[in-house]
């Protein structure tokens, strides 16, 4: 049980403006004096907690004190592409599948600097790269404080599923309450009233998501997600387009479109699935794709889709709704064979799967 009297003392140089501070609102000293108490009592089976009060209640003080050797503020990012950043002694495999984990799915954004990232995917590689490190605890200050608070209530929820599937201990240190529903934490600690609670063996459940999806007639939203698709910013105008909102923000995409078969008659096939990266992590493109199967189910369609996205077919192989129609690796045509270019999106070699809804 980590128990905590800190006492922050600063002594600041009595220099002219200081002097004339202190004279001014009548200080009694020039020393700056902090005094934190508490206990902190951890349960012995625990991955997720929590550290939370407002800004000046010692929150930070408290996490580098109880926590020092695993205290982050942030990583060194040098490279030029977020792949080469990670542990050296990690493989390619092993990589995406932390990118994957933590909601950080989009292939194309693996190839960035870090720089160039939005906040929302930066919360997500650092938890990645936190996870691919040999160190068991990780406690990250300043969490979710670059990001709105869609984007942090999302992350959260993404981030705790990752963190859930390791051996990892998280703790988040933050001023921000709200993220303390979609954390799912095991612990708390609340610095503006020194206070723990703990969640040790109670049931967690997420607040409910506002989740909607419209039928879309304007084709050129494609545009919004175009460079986020895995394979190819190409979109068939033909296809029926639909949007997804979560909590009134365009999160996701689908479109669909008939599949010509010369045995199987009324088959649709998903030509486009992408979300926003904000959003992902947190299963809304598998929600997606299974509300837009059901409207065609119920109209007498067979519903199926192809991908080599690791983390969709993953989530797909798992769920009872789908049945699984073919998986392997793809091998290149004679044609192409012959050809010195080959498209970058052409599905040779790499490991394709195709699905059907139940």
């Amino acid at each position: 049980m980590p128990t905590f009297d800190i006492i922050k003392e600063v002594k600041p140089t009595k220099t002219f403006r200081v002097a004339s501070v202190i004279g001014k609102f009548d200080l009694q000293s020039e020393n700056v004096i902090e005094h934190f108490k508490g206990d902190i009592d951890i349960p012995n089976e625990w991955q997720i907690g929590l550290i939370v009060g407002k800004s000046g209640t010692g929150k930070t003080t408290i996490a580098k004190q109880l926590f020092e050797n695993a205290y982050i503020t942030s990583y060194e990012y040098s490279a030029e592409t977020v792949l080469d950043d990670m542990p050296k002694e990690c493989t390619v495999e092993q990589i995406t599948s932390a990118f994957n984990s933590v909601g950080f799915s989009s292939p194309p954004s693996w190839l960035k600097p870090y720089s160039v990232l939005s906040n929302g995917q930066k919360m997500r590689v650092d938890l990645a790269r936190a996870i691919l490190e040999k160190d068991e605890l990780f406690v990250f200050d300043e969490f979710t404080s670059v990001v709105d608070r869609n984007v942090a209530q999302i992350g959260s929820f993404a981030m705790q599923k990752a963190i859930r599937k390791t051996n990892k201990k998280f703790i988040a240190v933050t001023c921000h309450f709200d993220v303390q529903d979609w954390l799912l934490p095991d612990w708390v600690f609340n610095t503006d009233t020194m206070t723990f609670q703990s969640f040790e063996g109670q049931k967690k459940n997420r607040p409910n998501i506002k989740f909607e999806i419209f039928n879309y007639g304007d084709k050129s939203i494609w545009k919004m997600f175009a460079k986020h698709h895995y394979l190819s910013h190409s979109h068939n105008n033909v296809a029926n387009v639909f949007i997804a909102t979560v909590n009134d923000e365009v999160a996701g995409f689908i479109s669909i479109l008939p599949f010509p078969h010369p045995k199987v008659k009324k088959v649709k096939r998903v030509h486009r699935l992408v979300i926003l990266p904000d959003f992902q992590g947190a299963g809304i493109g598998l929600k997606l794709l299974n509300e837009i199967g059901k409207v065609y189910k119920k109209e007498d369609w067979r519903y199926r889709i192809t991908t080599s996205s690791p983390s969709l077919v993953y989530a797909l192989k798992k769920s009872n709704e789908w049945a699984c129609l073919d998986f392997s690796r793809k091998k290149q045509s004679k044609s192409n064979l012959m050809n010195t270019k080959i498209s970058s999106n052409h599905s040779a070699n790499r490991i394709t799967a195709s699905f059907e809804l139940k």
